[in-house]
């Protein structure tokens, strides 16, 4: 190839990857070009260029710059500004005669500049000690700040186990490596290193939605909005259009930026190809249709969605989206009367269950008196007492506790016979009094705070039990079920919730979405016969799609977290 290709093909590949700490085989092949061509002045402005960037065997080359700097004439290695620049010094150092005899010597002068030039040039070219000494002087600063760098960096890098793409899942070691390591950089400050950072992190990672989140939200924020909207193009396009998270994220991007056509396509996009029935995404869409002053519109996708899983046999998400669908309508137009009538409805279409319940009962207790409480006992029964006849999904232990969250809720709004009634149906199916299962509610309570207290002061998360609630088909035991009072306002979304496929990921807040993109493995809520008004809200559930065919890599083993309520990620 031409010597004019060859050069601007290497200084085009060293515009991406010149930098990069792995880079040095890059170098080492335009230095062997160079070299072949004897362009000796090119290969010490090669041997600059490296000593400028904290990248891979930097000793090595301050060793060869050294070599090749005593081995040939400073004449050969200097670049034409900078022999310019050396035969300029040397006319200022020479060039200041006194003030006294100037105006005598200045025939002289002008006279000998032709005879001057010659001598100059040779001394700019000479291998002088002191010329040397400064020549390598200059290079060796750069190779001390660059060294400096590489120290603080070094860490991360020998934590990047795969540079390289590959369809296998990283280990969660290696991705909070990464996100470390940006952060290291975006705290440094320079802006060119932040964007080649994400870039050679988005090769590795490129099947991680929570990088492309977060290199979007780190553009965004610097202003460079061109680059925030190629990622986001990349990841929406190509790198990871199947996962519904960087579609949702889409479309809170974009109604932030006031595209609200753009935001209902990436919506309809996750209920149509990506995700079909994803509750997340049908209660994100609804928030964002309430927000734009359009809560018919909200009701009507809720009431579509519904519709769509009722088509399904055995669908897992119908019976959430019955409560979210009821509390949302209860959050928005106040009507009670609705909201009730919307859960009456979900137990006529779907089997009863204590999740199902647990949510009826909380509602019930949210509003003001007088309460409907009597239609309650039969769906209530249905579920701790079934027939031979009934199909009943509960465990003995969910329909205990079930029993004696009844009997607490009676206890505060009910009346005698009715706290009778449940007591002693109680007493007869499970062979236990309550004033037991009260004691052994308040061991439990007591335990959970003993609990507590270890974890504030251990920095320790204890294990919790699995509980049998967790067996439900489609996990919908771990919803909660709590209802605000009436007056609550829906608030906007705060925290991304990444539980999707293989990003089982650590990482901190990013502003809307985490400061972390951590996806820790859904944790089973406590089992305890707590009493009603103190009944946990156990971790919202993730939902299965299905993502890029790779292998399935073996779950890392996380620490149970605090049960979180589910409510707050969306309202």
């Amino acid at each position: 190839m031409s010597t004019s290709f060859g050069l601007r093909l290497f200084e085009r590949a060293l515009v991406y990857v010149g930098t990069d700490f792995l880079s040095s085989p890059l170098w080492d092949k335009y230095i062997e070009y160079e070299c072949m061509q004897q362009d000796w002045s090119r290969v010490a402005m090669i041997y600059s260029k490296i000593l400028e960037n904290p990248i891979q065997n930097l000793d090595r080359y301050f060793a060869n710059f050294k070599e090749l700097a005593v081995t040939r004439p400073l004449s050969e290695l200097r670049s034409a500004e900078e022999s310019t620049a050396v035969a300029a010094a040397s006319d200022a150092s020479k060039a200041a005669p006194s003030e006294s005899d100037g105006k005598a010597d200045e025939g002289k002068s002008q006279a000998d500049v032709s005879s001057e030039q010659s001598p100059k040039l040779e001394a700019a070219g000479s291998t002088d000690p002191e010329e040397l000494k400064k020549y390598i002087g200059v290079r060796e600063a750069m190779y001390i700040k660059a060294k400096e760098f590489e120290a603080k960096i070094i860490g991360f890098e020998m934590a990047i186990r795969r540079p390289y793409f590959h369809v296998r899942p990283l280990n969660a070691t290696e991705l909070e490596n990464w996100h470390n390591y940006l952060d290291f950089i975006e705290k440094d400050g320079d802006f060119n290193k932040v964007v080649k950072l994400y870039e050679r992190c988005l090769v590795a990672c490129a099947n991680y939605p929570e990088y492309w989140i977060r290199y979007v939200l780190s553009m965004e924020t610097s202003g460079s909005m061109d680059l925030a909207d190629n990622a986001l193009a990349r990841a929406t396009q190509v790198f990871v259009k199947r996962q519904p998270e960087i579609h949702l994220f889409a479309a809170r991007l974009k109604e932030q930026n006031g595209d609200i056509a753009g935001a209902r396509a990436a919506f309809q996009l996750v209920h149509s190809e990506i995700s079909p029935g994803l509750v997340e995404a049908v209660i994100k869409h609804a928030n964002m249709e309430q927000r734009q002053g359009k809560p018919e519109d909200a009701f009507a996708l809720y009431e579509q969605v519904i519709a769509l899983e009722m088509g399904k046999e055995n669908s897992t998400v119908l019976p959430l989206l019955y409560a979210q669908y009821s509390r949302f309508s209860y959050l928005v137009s106040g009507d009670a009367e609705k909201a009730r009538k919307i859960l009456v409805e979900a137990l006529d279409h779907v089997q009863p269950s204590k999740p199902l319940l647990e949510t009826l009962l909380h509602f019930e207790s949210s509003l003001p008196a007088p309460r409907q409480i009597d239609y309650l006992a039969p769906f209530v029964e249905k579920v701790i007492n079934p027939n031979s006849d009934t199909q009943n999904i509960a465990s003995s232990t969910e329909r205990e506790e079930l029993s004696l969250i009844y009997i607490e809720f009676l206890g505060l709004f009910g009346d005698v016979k009715s706290i009778k009634k449940a007591e002693d149906q109680h007493a007869k199916l499970f062979r236990r009094s309550t004033s037991e299962l009260r004691k052994r509610s308040a061991d439990d309570f007591l335990s959970s705070d003993r609990t507590k207290m270890a974890k504030i002061y251990n920095g320790t998360t204890p294990a919790q039990p699995v509980s049998a609630q967790a067996q439900w088909s489609g996990g919908y035991a771990a919803q909660p079920q709590t209802w605000p009072q009436a007056q609550a306002a829906p608030a906007q979304p705060q925290q991304w919730n990444p539980t999707y496929g293989q990003q089982q990921a650590a990482y901190g807040a990013y502003g809307g979405y985490p400061a972390g993109y951590t996806a820790p493995q859904a944790q089973a809520p406590v089992p305890q016969a707590a009493a009603y008004g103190a009944y946990p809200a156990p971790a919202y559930p993730p939902q299965s799609y299905a993502p890029p065919a790779a292998p399935v890599a073996a779950p890392v083993q996380q620490p149970a977290a605090a049960p979180q309520a589910y409510y707050n990620t969306y309202y």
